[in-house]
């Protein structure tokens, strides 16, 4: 599943080229992509001769202010899920094979959203309505982890609260936005924490690092343009770069780059943990 990076790799791409176009129609290939509202030709409606005004995201989420002759149009929200990816292209291409909905824009542009596992979802958000209303799980989403709310304060207290394994607490979007979980084992391997260690177990100084970890690990991953393992691709389809840095994720086996010892991997509430038996020791009971 796309995670921060990756999210906003793709918001500096739609940023870069799609603010200023005016949404002249579309089509909608996949009707149970469209979230809100629920019929799909409502939807189109609502975005045709809609300009696109300013690209954001919060957590996973994108979200797109709409302005129609001037006039507040409302938001476009859309959560890339597991393997949902927008590709900016032109009309004649020929379409991909998972396309569900196409947007086509002036100069015979057009903005597609593809998605192989169909989990990926649109919003149209009224005008006069805050996004949350219409995308409730903007609701439970946590603190950016670029933002001043996600101190080292607020990092302690949160996980003093929690009896779960730091790598749990970690994907919860709850705790901090955004984070999943290649990030997750990245920044516990950077700070020599292991996976199953209680939550509330970590002193001041692993939090301390711990919350400095998270926010390095997510920069250098914007600034290879995400990571690619599976499915993500930018606006254009080219990979995240970032696979190529990663310590221990998806690295089963392969040498530790601190120590050479060869990485593990645990199951956590379903979850795969990748780590290094040595730089990240087994807590003791």
């Amino acid at each position: 599943m796309p995670e921060l990076p990756e999210v906003e790799t793709v918001r500096r791409g739609l940023a870069q080229t799609t603010l200023g176009q005016t949404l002249s129609g579309g089509e909608v290939l996949l009707a149970r992509t469209i979230a809100a509202p629920e019929d799909p030709e409502a939807f189109l409606t609502a975005l045709t001769g809609c300009t696109l005004v300013d690209w954001q995201r919060r957590g996973k989420y994108l979200l797109c202010r709409l302005e129609r002759h001037g006039e507040a149009a409302g938001w476009w929200g859309a959560h890339l899920r597991m393997t949902g990816q927008f590709l900016w292209t032109t009309q004649d291409q020929p379409l991909q094979r998972h396309t569900r909905v196409r947007l086509f824009c002036g100069g015979d542009r057009e903005l597609r959203f593809i998605d192989m596992r169909t989990f990926g979802q649109l919003w149209w958000v009224p005008p006069g309505q805050p996004p949350e209303t219409v995308m409730t799980g903007l609701r439970k989403l946590g603190p950016e982890p670029f933002l001043a709310d996600f101190s080292e304060r607020y990092f302690r207290q949160a996980l003093a609260r929690s009896r779960r394994p730091i790598k749990t607490a970690l994907l919860d979007q709850a705790l901090v936005a955004g984070v999943g979980n290649i990030y997750a084992d990245e920044s516990l391997h950077m700070t020599g924490l292991h996976p199953t260690l209680a939550a509330d177990r970590l002193t001041a100084t692993q939090v301390r690092a711990l919350r400095t970890a998270v926010v390095a690990v997510l920069e250098a991953s914007i600034g290879a343009g995400g990571t690619t393992f599976s499915d993500f691709r930018d606006l254009e389809g080219v990979n995240g770069n970032y696979g190529g840095q990663a310590r221990v994720y998806n690295r089963t086996g392969q040498p530790c780059p601190v120590c050479a010892t060869p990485i593990e991997r645990l199951k956590l509430a379903g979850r795969s943990a990748h780590f290094c038996p040595s730089c990240q020791p087994r807590p003791r009971r």
